[in-house]
């Protein structure tokens, strides 16, 4: 493909005005680790949220996005919740707000605030940064696979490479290229950088995805997609089978992706998807850059809000340009993916879409749009995760009294031994979909356990969530390796039964330790759940106390949520395929779910703080 001087010229532009602008900044993170990785706690919500959204706005999961939405249609708009894409409801409803209120700086120092200061909490702490180091070097080697194949579909140089006798391709260049200069700017801005670039960023993506969608709905029409795509390829919901057949499509090959994904017994998937996202979205963030982003707020209700405008800003858009490229796709790449055979590289739909069907100008934005997304999400983890090994193993363990310079410094070395890591592993990494049914199946199944439990068991101690934590860890581990050729998503529920078991076994080899402090978090955070006999003596200590009552409407409000933020994902895909009157019912809940929203949360932030 030949890029125009104006699509080179939109590119380097963007690139140069990224490191200018990391740099420009980079004065403001190097006072001491507050202002690095949390910006000192003054940056505004409504930037926060930007940013935060930006860093979900990755290449690699659009990429994933596009072409479950070719190869499943609009039942594509559920598989999103194997990660699920809805925690984010819990945390704006309820989580952002019990986070925030702990005033620390990272989630493995949450755990320190939540168990104490004994062995069983200490070693809670040190499994949760060795959990974060692990999640974050995974979506390294994530990330770093899907720029890579993005640049060299969409770029025409060849950068391969031989060194020390072995191949270095294309791809695995231009990825080291792209995540060389994000860390530029990453290790050396630190979170004001950090949020900086990536509102930028979010500006020019949100811009290139209506210009995307544009193009392809005055390209596309409904009769065309119907002569392409097999019955029931355009229905939402769904039956105990998947029921899609490709067999008298355009694209029979498309059977042997669904056969390999596994996911023929749809409604078998959809149960276990529910059930593992509950529990997934109760037990929080994992320690990683959204969780950053809600303890950098200045206060709980501005870390409600930030979670909430991460949605409103996120799904419409990006979902207006996804199914653009689908549906160009579908209709107008035929030749080149059946020339695939029967191995179509699904994860090439999207920059084979961008070569054929952007004009120029609109090309170079969406390539500067794409390394806005890659770098925002990229930047977002290599600032995150240098916090545990700096302030949650360093400063607590190895140095406590070490200067704020030396520390600032040693977060910046910190960055770039990560990103090395992340690197080598993405070198070795398999596709995109193996990586992401990974990382939010099996490895985050391990989590689950433990992390519902800290929020809502009094009994619930430092050791159990040690043992939890480990069992799930070890379990995950075990899949990875021995048993690659099953699900992730169907190996869940034993996953997290393995992680169960560890945490009641870790909390019962002793009676609870630090109980003054399980008190102190009890009263400072008010914690919904089985919290009775702690409950009793906070409020014998204090009569003036009053205790979290709001189980019912934080329910309520997490069911609406949901199905608010299906809205925004399914609206743009009837919209472009010309179903009107499902458009027009979906915008109708859209309305009704905000004004529900607004009543029966907004309303009552102020009284949550």
């Amino acid at each position: 493909m030949t890029l125009s001087y104006w699509d080179i010229a939109i590119v380097l532009a963007y690139i140069i005005g990224v490191l200018a602008l990391g740099f420009y900044l980079s004065k403001k993170s190097s006072k001491n680790l507050e202002s690095y990785f949390l910006g000192s706690n003054q940056l505004p919500w409504y930037y926060l949220g930007l940013s935060n959204a930006s860093g979900m706005f990755d290449i690699s999961g659009t990429m994933w996005t596009v072409g479950i939405l070719f190869v499943y249609g609009l039942k594509s708009a559920w598989l999103p919740w194997l990660w699920p894409v809805w925690n984010q409801v819990f945390i704006f409803v309820y989580l952002a707000i019990w986070m925030r209120r702990s005033n620390v700086m990272t989630g493995a120092e949450w755990i320190t605030f939540r168990f104490g200061d004994g062995k069983g909490a200490k070693l809670s702490h040190i499994i949760i940064v060795i959990f974060a180091v692990i999640s974050v070097l995974g979506f390294i080697a994530y990330f770093f696979e899907g720029i890579g194949k993005y640049c060299t579909s969409i770029l025409p140089w060849d950068l391969s490479f031989e060194i020390f006798g072995h191949y270095v391709s294309s791809a695995k260049s231009y990825a080291l290229l792209v995540c060389g200069l994000t860390s530029l700017y990453t290790v050396k801005g630190g979170m004001h950088s950090v949020v900086a670039t990536e509102v930028m960023q979010f500006i020019i993506m949100t811009i290139a995805c209506i210009g995307v969608g544009i193009i392809a709905y005055t390209m596309v029409d409904a009769g065309q997609i119907d002569a392409v795509v097999p019955p029931g390829w355009k229905e939402l919901m769904f039956s105990w089978d998947l029921n899609l057949d490709w067999s008298n499509a355009a694209f029979p090959q498309v059977n042997s992706k669904i056969d390999k994904d596994g996911f023929d017994l749809f409604g078998l998937l959809f149960i276990l998807m529910v059930l593992k996202g509950i529990f997934a979205s109760i037990a929080g963030p994992v320690p990683s850059y959204d969780m950053q982003r809600i303890l950098a707020t200045r206060t709980p209700g501005e870390a409600a809000k930030m979670s909430f405008l991460t949605i409103c800003v996120l799904y419409i858009p990006r979902y207006f340009m996804i199914v653009g490229f689908t549906v160009l796709a579908l209709v107008y790449l035929g030749p080149e993916l059946l020339g695939m055979g029967e191995n179509i590289d699904f994860e090439q739909v999207l920059p084979m879409a961008i070569n054929k069907f952007l004009p120029v100008g609109l090309k170079g934005l969406m390539l500067a749009g794409f390394l806005a997304a890659f770098m925002g999400t990229f930047a977002a983890f290599v600032n995150a995760a240098p916090a545990y090994l700096v302030n949650d193993i360093y400063k607590k363990y190895i140095n406590p009294g070490a200067s704020d310079k030396r520390l600032v410094k040693l977060s910046v070395l910190s960055s770039l031994g990560m990103v090395m890591v992340g690197i080598f592993f993405g070198l070795n990494a398999g596709s995109l979909n193996e990586l992401i049914l990974w990382l939010s199946s099996a490895l985050y199944g391990g989590y689950v356990a433990a992390n519902v439990l800290k929020w809502i068991w009094w009994r619930f101690t430092g050791n159990g969530y040690f043992w939890g934590m480990l069992f799930g860890l070890v379990a995950s581990t075990i899949k990875l390796f021995f048993f690659p050729e099953y699900v992730d998503i169907f190996v869940f529920p034993i996953i997290f039964l393995f992680s169960f078991l560890g945490c009641i076994i870790g909390t019962y080899l002793e009676p609870l330790p630090n109980r003054e402090k399980v008190k102190q978090f009890y009263k400072q955070t008010k914690p919904w759940g089985f919290w009775g006999p702690i409950k009793k003596e906070v409020m014998q200590e204090d009569p003036s106390f009053v205790p979290n009552m709001d189980f019912k409407r934080d329910t309520f409000n997490v069911v609406v949520g949901i199905i608010w933020q299906m809205a925004q994902v399914v609206i743009p895909i009837y919209f472009m395929l010309r179903q009107n009157t499902e458009m027009v019912i979906w915008s109708a809940i859209l309305i009704l779910t905000s004004y529900l929203l607004k009543k029966y949360w907004w309303d009552n932030l102020k009284n949550m703080e």
